[in-house]
């Protein structure tokens, strides 16, 4: 019965986004199996990053987070804009470049929100996992619905200027370069609120999200209004 408690937390809202990104994908829909790998990638690619983290010991940067609060506070803001934001981006986005923007049904720019989304779940998947057996029924509650959607926010940005870009056939480096110095430092801000502030500023980091995702809907319902085509109009020139 416990870790059924546990375990909702974590099933119902992935459930919910997986449905909810179906729908927004109905239009030209991905085959179901290359969701399911970039889930899957996505799962892979929580493990990726730790191992990042793990290789920081080699050179003594792999630094308690929450202890750095009381004792260095400017530490851990450089930390988390660096580090935190720039391993778990770096991690989500390796299996986009390397695999999902090879795959045949790749052929609109709302893909690389589509398919950086199912990264995103299948990372915060994992990571709520490792995390449940730690945390109480209300605060798994709380990482279930939270974990996806930042996650989501963050790989939506580059996955969609990646992508796009790539349908575009121009060259990507500088974009994934920019993307990702972009997503790192809004990632870290939002870990460094949440981390070393306390819980009055919270309403700031939900700020971050939530300026992220009406982004997101504006631009998703901007790409349903425009006619088929690989390359958006912004980026044609």
């Amino acid at each position: 019965m416990e870790n059924t408690a546990h375990i909702l937390p974590i099933a119902l809202p992935l459930f919910f986004w997986i449905v909810y990104h179906l729908w927004k994908d109905r239009h030209l829909p991905e085959p179901p199996g290359n969701l399911v790998l970039a889930f899957l990638l996505g799962a892979g690619s929580f493990y990726l990053g730790i191992s990042m983290y793990w290789a920081l010991e080699f050179v003594d940067l792999r630094l308690d987070a929450y202890g750095m609060v009381e004792t260095n506070l400017g530490g851990l803001f450089a930390y988390s804009l660096i580090v935190i934001g720039g391993i778990e981006e770096l991690a989500k986005m390796i299996p986009f470049l390397l695999i999902i923007l090879r795959f045949k049904a790749f052929d609109e720019p709302i893909d690389g929100m589509i398919y950086g989304s199912f990264i995103a779940l299948g990372f915060a998947s994992v990571e709520n996992i490792n995390h449940v057996g730690f945390v109480t029924i209300g605060e798994a509650w709380a990482r279930g619905f939270a974990g996806p959607v930042v996650h989501m926010a963050f790989s939506s940005i580059w996955g969609y200027y990646i992508g796009s870009t790539f349908l575009c056939g121009k060259p990507i480096t500088r974009v994934v370069i920019t993307c990702l110095a972009f997503t790192a430092i809004l990632h870290g801000l939002y870990d460094f609120i949440v981390i070393a502030l306390p819980s009055p500023a919270l309403p700031i980091s939900a700020s971050i999200i939530l300026w992220i995702w009406l982004w997101r809907l504006r631009l998703i319902r901007k790409l349903h209004a425009l006619p088929p085509g690989p390359c958006p109009p912004e980026l044609e020139k």
